[in-house]
């Protein structure tokens, strides 16, 4: 029989690629989602019956014990960028991180592969990641043979950080960003989730991964580069981050207030704390060479979603073609 992987958060962002290398490698994939209706685009993965969605909530053992019964694998994509009702920070990065990684060693699991964050630290002034160290050292205690995954800002077709902006960028002629200077490592999402089917699989050594691609550069400067891809002129304006901090703080009160009636979906405190820090791997770090995967570069992926954002879309480059011909 073929073994069998439970993904939890699966049909997230990262995990749909990392249920789909699995399902390549012959493995049986149980997608452990909150709506398994929502997630039924990754049966076609595999073969009938071999990628199948299951409800599951990370917030409480029984759920979460019969998603990975029998899983001879376990794989933890679960994160947030901002509370929303009972699923906050602590509960659903460092509890339940906490309760996978203690469940799967009372199951038996043979494998824990968690996906954590560049810049993990409990002393962090985020409460992001201070929670996500705190899932990692709660892993580690359960599950000491478990590999944890650091990626920098992910990108690949269903991001939420160059799409979020190219959006952003069709609207007025100024695009407002908070840490302007803060530099990031941006990742390829395959190259995450390849980085992941090697801890499944045992290909890869156990401990902590710092995963960044092979550019290195400031907020502005990313920006700079999807403006120059969506083909659009935009005047790049920094927010100071006292001015972010109150504006993220009014935010937060106004979801607080309404209940989360209205989600915060511009800039949270807790947000603009961490864009204070650089987002990229440290020196000395274990990363990608360690795991004989070569980053993909950012020029080779972005144009390929991002093109829905130009002016003319996806007859933007015939357009540009057309101009080079020769009047007649």
């Amino acid at each position: 029989m073929n073994k069998l992987v439970t993904i939890y958060g699966g049909s997230g962002f990262v995990g749909r690629y990392i249920a789909r290398r699995m399902a390549k490698e012959g493995w049986r994939v149980r997608v452990a989602v909150r709506r398994p209706n929502d997630a039924l685009f990754v049966k076609p993965y595999g073969v009938v019956g071999q990628v199948e969605p299951v409800p599951c909530n990370i917030r409480d053992d029984a759920s979460v014990r019969a998603a990975m019964k029998g899983a001879d694998a376990v794989v933890n994509c679960v994160g947030i960028l901002n509370r929303s009702g009972k699923n906050t920070f602590d509960s659903v990065q460092a509890d339940g991180a906490a309760r996978i990684a203690r469940l799967a060693a009372e199951e038996g699991v043979a494998t824990l592969v968690h996906l954590s964050a560049i810049g993990a630290d409990e002393n962090s002034p985020s409460v992001y990641q201070q929670t996500k160290a705190a899932g990692e050292k709660a892993i580690l205690a359960a599950f000491p043979n478990a590999v944890i995954l650091r990626p920098s800002v992910i990108f690949g077709n269903e991001d939420g950080f160059f799409n979020r902006f190219a959006a952003m960028a069709r609207f007025g002629p100024i695009l407002p960003v908070v840490g302007a200077n803060t530099r990031f490592q941006p990742v390829f999402v395959d190259d995450v989730a390849q980085a992941a089917v090697l801890g499944i699989t045992g290909q890869a050594a156990l401990g902590i991964y710092e995963l960044g691609g092979p550019d290195v550069e400031t907020f502005r400067d990313l920006m700079r580069r999807m403006l120059h891809v969506i083909r659009r002129r935009r005047l790049i304006i920094n927010i100071p981050f006292f001015a972010a901090s109150i504006m993220g703080g009014a935010f937060d009160l106004l979801q607080a207030v309404t209940l989360g009636l209205f989600q915060n979906g511009m800039v949270t405190r807790d947000q603009v704390r961490n864009l204070r820090a650089d987002n990229v791997v440290p020196p000395g770090a274990k990363g990608f060479a360690d795991l004989g995967i070569t980053p993909t570069a950012m020029e080779a992926v972005l144009p390929e979603y991002l093109w829905r954002y130009r002016p003319s879309g996806q007859y933007a480059a015939i357009k540009e073609s057309a101009k080079n011909l020769r009047k007649v």
